[in-house]
């Protein structure tokens, strides 16, 4: 719009975002005592198209903030723009059947009439596309299925993460970071309720909603553990498997989160980088040897992804990087969409590759 006010930004969002006819617009000003003024005439060409952002900067074709698209720029090559975009997209509605209490054939039926789908990926995951304009996702949680427990709300890239953990029933699980405790329930079910997941956050405050949620869910095998860490003194050296869902910017998720995105600066990386060490160094204790230690963050950026992976197995030799892409390939086919790998061993979902929200996986063993 050339433009920076806020009537260039909501006019253009009307138009471009939300699917707004400039003909109605124009129509409904016009029509109104209490509408906003007439749109001009440099504005009826500009939302009609007169503007081409071919000459643009890369960034502004992308919608990426300028201080970060280097980073972005370098993680997807010629195809950073495309994934930018796809970051402005309108997310889906994604669930997560919870084989516990349920079946996908038995939910899908049951939610029918809110026009579900399965999942591309995840064999566990029913999906309700985005609307266009000023439509509405309907309110699940009000139906019987999530009052129940039947299913949960869970984007599909963070069901897949819980499954190319890949829990066995009968294992010792320590979901690090659980935060919630999407992926702790996620787990559990994987196991068949079968074993022990320890959740734990550093914050108490995230953690809360996990215990009424493991309840509703029938996770009985989720067992709770409230900071601070000394708390987990009894799991050292036990943990067939430890998931750090790390803290990080949260760039695979601004579709849904459109403001963080402008909110973000380069002292929040630096913080959420020093975070992941610190992570990264207090969890891997809790492996026992011949373990598995997964890394995983919500960040599309190779700062707070393989970075901090090549420097944590820099600092311990007793770890090593296994090839999380054949784990893709026996949970979800040869057919099923691909994620980025920069090394042939990590995977990044990302919008534009997977249609999910963005998230890093990685997976090291520990030999002694």
């Amino acid at each position: 719009m050339d433009s920076e006010t806020p009537r260039a930004l909501a006019l253009a969002s009307a138009v471009f975002m939300s699917g707004k006819k400039v003909d109605d617009l124009a129509q409904a000003f016009e029509g109104d005592k209490h509408a906003p003024s007439k749109l001009t005439a440099d504005e009826v060409a500009k939302l009609g198209g007169a503007i081409n952002l071919d000459g643009a900067p890369d960034w502004v074709k992308a919608d990426v903030p300028e201080w970060i698209w280097p980073a972005f720029e370098n993680n997807f090559g010629e195809d950073a723009i495309v994934e930018g975009q796809a970051l402005t997209a309108r997310p889906p509605l994604d669930l997560r059947v919870n084989t516990i209490k349920s079946e996908v054939s038995i939910e899908s039926g049951k939610l029918a009439e809110q026009g579900v789908t399965p999942c591309a990926i995840s064999p566990v995951g029913l999906r309700i596309q985005a609307l266009a304009g000023d439509g509405r996702l309907p309110n699940i949680q009000i139906e019987e299925g999530y009052q129940t427990g039947a299913v949960e709300i869970q984007d599909e890239g963070s069901q897949i993460v819980s499954l190319l953990v890949d829990a066995q029933p009968g294992e010792k699980v320590l979901d690090y970071c659980a935060g919630g405790g999407g992926k702790s329930l996620a787990l559990a079910a994987d196991m068949q309720n079968q074993g022990s997941v320890y959740g734990f956050d550093i914050d108490k405050r995230r953690l809360a909603p996990l215990y009424q949620r493991a309840q509703r869910a029938g996770a009985e095998i989720i067992d709770v553990r409230q900071p601070p860490s000394e708390g987990l003194k009894d799991l050292v050296g036990k943990m067939d498997r430890v998931l750090i869902d790390a803290p990080c910017t949260g760039v695979g998720t601004w579709r849904r989160k459109p403001d963080a995105k402008w909110r973000l600066n380069e002292d929040a990386l630096v913080r959420r980088n020093n975070e992941q060490r610190s992570v990264l160094n207090s969890a891997k204790g809790f492996v026992r040897p011949g373990g598995l230690m997964f890394y995983v963050t919500c960040s599309m950026l190779a700062e707070e992804n393989e970075a901090q992976v090549y420097a944590f197995l820099e600092d311990n030799e007793n770890f090593t990087l296994l090839s999380a892409g054949e784990v893709w390939e026996e949970k979800f086919g040869v057919d099923a969409p691909k994620p980025w790998s920069a090394d042939g061993c990590t995977l990044t979902l990302t919008p534009a590759s997977t249609n999910t929200d963005g998230f890093f996986f990685a997976v090291m063993e520990r030999s002694s």
